[in-house]
């Protein structure tokens, strides 16, 4: 069946990671870096790294046919492209660019390698039953802060398809064509690119100026912003804190992906509550306090507990929208 029949992806199933890689066979392709790693471990491909992908229109994120996932990163060393894909349990690896070394490298810490899921224990019968479906969530580690800070900031109190089509345009309109041979991917922009990105480019991007100038800040102090890529979650969130603009829910949103924190738990969402106070207590108008309580038992793993109710498809029944698109670009 087409892939433009399948169902689409909604915020939640995009933030739980649930993304489908097709089977298929390996894709041919010219002269690049190459690395097969074995994990010692059951490892979904499209879950683990489906968190990454911004949206179903990302320029930095793709699903092909022949069950590949590509990623289009800028890493410390340069734009890289990276093409992975499980074939009979072992992981294949190519990569393009400046950045392939580098993505290589850290590929079996990309894919979980240094998660621990034994440390969880389920103690909800709807996330013991998901973690038994779900045997290959990891919790993917990028070890690259900008790259998932800049679309949570775009995220800030707007809907999911602003954020998404904010994110595409800008990448698209000042970053540059991704190595490799993948076309249209883009790595996003360098610091100074971001820095020089007009006013009037933001306002068509539907960005207002709050987030702006958040990334605006963020981009001035880049370096030190990846070094929080190396620290403990909680010190890396106080790190990316220090910055006007990012708030708790920005900054648990990039070290889960960034640093693979298994315990950086989304405080001040809009649906977030509700979806978990729904699964665990039949409470869809839980706020922040509920659902923290209900997810004290799973202290150290919290996200990893909201990762599994988010994959498990228990949420509350849609409301009419609490939260109005206004497209900036059109004032």
């Amino acid at each position: 069946m087409s892939s433009r029949f399948a169902p689409r992806p909604t915020r939640t199933t995009v933030r739980g990671g649930e993304t489908a890689v097709p089977s298929g066979l390996p894709r041919q392709s010219a002269a690049p870096l190459t690395r097969s790693w074995k994990p010692p471990f059951p490892l979904d491909l499209g879950v683990t790294l489906g968190v990454l992908r911004r949206g179903p229109g990302d320029p930095t994120f793709r699903i092909t046919p022949d069950g590949s996932v590509w990623r289009a990163s800028r890493t410390p060393e340069g734009p890289g492209t990276l093409r992975v894909a499980l074939r009979a349990g072992t992981v294949e690896a190519e990569a393009w660019g400046p950045g392939a070394p580098w993505f290589l490298d850290r590929l079996p810490t990309l894919l979980g390698a240094s998660d621990d899921p034994s440390a969880f224990e389920p103690r909800h019968r709807l996330i013991a039953a998901t973690a038994r479906r779900r045997p290959g969530l990891r919790l993917a580690r990028t070890e690259l802060i900008l790259e998932s800070l800049i679309p949570s900031i775009l995220e800030q109190k707007i809907t999911a398809d602003e954020a998404y089509r904010a994110w595409r345009l800008l990448v698209r309109g000042h970053g540059e064509p991704a190595p490799g041979p993948t076309p249209r991917m883009y790595v996003m922009p360098d610091p100074r690119t971001w820095s020089l990105i007009p006013s009037w480019e933001w306002h068509k991007a539907g960005v207002d100026n709050k987030r702006a100038s958040t990334i605006l800040r963020a981009v001035k102090v880049a370096r030190r912003m990846e070094e929080a890529a190396t620290m403990e979650p909680l010190q890396a969130q106080a790190r990316l804190e220090l910055i006007p603009g990012i708030g708790p829910w920005t900054s648990a949103e990039t070290v889960q992906r960034s640093n693979g924190a298994p315990d950086a738990v989304t405080v001040g969402d809009l649906h977030l509550p509700g979806i978990v106070g729904h699964a665990l207590a039949d409470d869809r108008d839980a706020d922040d306090e509920t659902m923290l309580s209900l997810l004290t038992p799973y202290k150290g793993q919290r996200h990893r507990a909201t990762r599994l109710i988010l994959l498990s498809g228990h949420t509350p029944p849609r409301r009419a929208p609490r939260m109005r698109k206004t497209d900036i670009a059109l004032l």
